[in-house]
C-alpha cells in the first residue's frame, strides 16, 4: 500500500491568517487512486524546519506532497530549502514556465519583474510540470531507494488554492505513470438515532469479529447522525465490495430501523426516497427549528412531488391564528410541551391537506421558560392513523441544539412512516 503525507508551508497557515482548504483536497484525490494519506501537517517558513519536516515525511512515505511557500517574496523559501534536501549543485531556467509568466503578467498590464523571473528557475534535481494557472511550477524531486530506504517522490505545488488545484490531475498522472497502486475500497452504513458510544458498545461483538483486514471508522455528525464506514485497502475492488457487503448484511438485524441507508447519504433523501413515487405528501410546522426542516427537505431534488410545505410558527400568535393552536392549550401547557407539538402537527396538517406532518417545539437556548431545561425539543408527527409526539434534551450550544432538533424530528418522521407502511400490508 502507497502511503502519502501532505505538507503545508507558511506562517500564514500555522497563526490562522488564512485556511487550509488544499490538504482536504488533495487527500480525496489521492485516496481515489488508492494511495492512503498518513499525516497531514503545517509548518513555518524556516529553512532548517522545512528540511527536517520533509526528511521526517520522506523516510516514513513513498509520496509526499508539499504546498506553499514558492511565491516570488523573500519570505518565500521553500525552493531554496528543497534545492538543499536534494543536494541541487545550481538552479536551471524552465522556459516553458517562463513563458507562462510572460503571459499571466502580461494579460494583467504588469511589468515582468525580476523576482517574477525568478520563479522559473528550479534546482537541476527536480523535474517540471508547468503551472498554466500562476507562476510558480510545480517541481518533483525523485529520490532513490538508498537516500530514505524505499523509493520516494516529492511534489511541490503553489499554496494558491486554485492553483494547487489545477495542479492535482497532473501530479495524479504523474504518480500513475511512477507508483505501483493498489485500490481502497470504502463502504459506509448510515445510522440515526444513536450516540456513537451507545453504537459502539451496542455493535461491540460484531466490532470484534470483523476480519483484520477491515478497518471500522465512527463518523458523526450533527445533522446525518453516524456514518460507520469500512474501508480494505488493497486486493480487488468487486471482491472487497462483496465482503464489505456480507460483514453489513450481519450488522443489519443488529441496528434494525436505526440504519437509514446503505451508502453515504443524509435523513432527508432517506425521507424522500420513502415519499417519492408513493402518493404520500408531506408538510412541517416549525417553532424551534426556524425552518430547518423545510429547507433540508426541499434540498432534495424531486422534492416538490411530495412536500406541501411549512409553516415557521415562531411566535405564539402564529400557532394559534395559523396552526390552529388554542390559547387553552398553551396556557395550561406551556408552548414547550407534547401538547402544543401535536396541536401543531395536526394544525399544518390539516392546512395543507398532506397525508404527513412533523412539527417541533422547544428551547434551543441559551435562555429557558422555566418549566423545561435548555435543550429540550417536543417532536410531534402526525398522519392518518394518529399523532405521535416524542421528547428530545440536548446538551449543546444553541446553534447545535437547533441541528440536533432537525436531526431528530427527521428521524422520527422516518420512523413513524415506516412503521404506518408495516402495518398497511
Amino acid at each position: 500500500m502507497t502511503q502519502a503525507s501532505i505538507c503545508t508551508i507558511g506562517d500564514e497557515i500555522l497563526i490562522g491568517q488564512i485556511v487550509d482548504t488544499n490538504s482536504s483536497m488533495i487527500s480525496r484525490a489521492l485516496e481515489a487512486i488508492g494511495i492512503k494519506v498518513t499525516r497531514m501537517l503545517s509548518f513555518g517558513d524556516d529553512h532548517d524546519e522545512i528540511i527536517s519536516n520533509l526528511t521526517n515525511e520522506l523516510e516514513h512515505n513513498q509520496i509526499v506532497i508539499t504546498t506553499g511557500g514558492l511565491g516570488p517574496t523573500k519570505d518565500d523559501i521553500t525552493k531554496a530549502a528543497l534545492a538543499e534536501l536534494s543536494c541541487s549543485a545550481y538552479n536551471v531556467v524552465n522556459e516553458v514556465q517562463l513563458r507562462i509568466i510572460h503571459e499571466i503578467l502580461g494579460a494583467r498590464g504588469l511589468d515582468v519583474l525580476d523576482i517574477n523571473e525568478a520563479q522559473a528557475q528550479v534546482p537541476d534535481t527536480c523535474d517540471v510540470i508547468p503551472n498554466r494557472l500562476g507562476t510558480a511550477p510545480i517541481m518533483v524531486f525523485r529520490f532513490p531507494e538508498e537516500r530514505f530506504g524505499h523509493p520516494a517522490t516529492l511534489y511541490s505545488l503553489p499554496g494558491v488554492p486554485f492553483e494547487a488545484q489545477g495542479a492535482v490531475p497532473d501530479i495524479i498522472e504523474d504518480i500513475r505513470s511512477h507508483t505501483p497502486l493498489t485500490d481502497i475500497f470504502h463502504k459506509c452504513v448510515m445510522v440515526a438515532g444513536m450516540a456513537e458510544s451507545a453504537l459502539s458498545k451496542l455493535i461491540a461483538p460484531w466490532e470484534d469479529n470483523l476480519p483484520s483486514d477491515m478497518h471500522l471508522a465512527y463518523l458523526p455528525n450533527q445533522l446525518t447522525g453516524v456514518r460507520l464506514r469500512l474501508s480494505i485497502y488493497g486486493g480487488n475492488k468487486e471482491d472487497e465490495e462483496k465482503r464489505i457487503d456480507d460483514q453489513f448484511a450481519l450488522l443489519a438485524p443488529i441496528l434494525g430501523d436505526k440504519i437509514y441507508s446503505f451508502q453515504d447519504d443524509t435523513l432527508q433523501n432517506a425521507i424522500g426516497s420513502i415519499f417519492r413515487g408513493s402518493g404520500m405528501t408531506l408538510s412541517a410546522a416549525e417553532s424551534c427549528t426556524g425552518g430547518m426542516i423545510s429547507s433540508l427537505l426541499t434540498s432534495v431534488p424531486g422534492a416538490s412531488e411530495y412536500y406541501l410545505g411549512s409553516v415557521t410558527s415562531y411566535a405564539i400568535a402564529v400557532k394559534q391564528h395559523v396552526l390552529d393552536v388554542s390559547p387553552e392549550t398553551i396556557g395550561f401547557y406551556g408552548v414547550v410541551s407534547q401538547e402544543v407539538a401535536a396541536a401543531m402537527a395536526e394544525g399544518v396538517r390539516k392546512l395543507t391537506g398532506s397525508t404527513y406532518s412533523v412539527a417541533t417545539t422547544g428551547l434551543a437556548g441559551p435562555g429557558g421558560d422555566g418549566r423545561n431545561e435548555v435543550g429540550t425539543v417536543w417532536i410531534g408527527i402526525s398522519g392518518p392513523n394518529g399523532t405521535k409526539t416524542v421528547r428530545k434534551v440536548y446538551k449543546n450550544d444553541r446553534t447545535r441544539n437547533i441541528e440536533r432538533f432537525t436531526s431528530a424530528a427527521l428521524d422520527e418522521l422516518r420512523l413513524f412512516v415506516i412503521e404506518d407502511l408495516r402495518k398497511s400490508k
